[in-house]
């Protein structure tokens, strides 16, 4: 459980070219959680991003992707209507 603050920035869909869709420009988002955490820091780059940061401090996360694959917000979404139904 905790909160959780998104941002998206010049999203393209399903009706562009193929190497551009589904991509966001900048992504980011920051989560509080109720539960502890050991700190951790990871860089990467490949993988549907050209470059993504994160940061985990205790209960504090920060994200952030560059030119990266947009988050699936209708997967989430179906994620919690399936568990409400258990």
């Amino acid at each position: 459980m905790g909160h959780d603050w998104y941002l998206q920035l010049l999203n393209t869909g399903r009706h562009v070219p193929h190497p551009f869709k589904y991509k966001s420009f900048l992504q980011a988002s920051i989560s509080w959680n109720d539960y502890a955490s050991w700190p951790y820091i990871q860089a990467r780059s490949g993988g549907g991003s050209v470059f993504s940061f994160m940061i985990w401090v205790y209960k504090f996360g920060f994200d952030i992707g560059l030119i990266e694959h947009t988050w699936d917000w209708d997967r989430y979404k179906d994620d919690d209507e399936k568990d409400e139904l258990v």
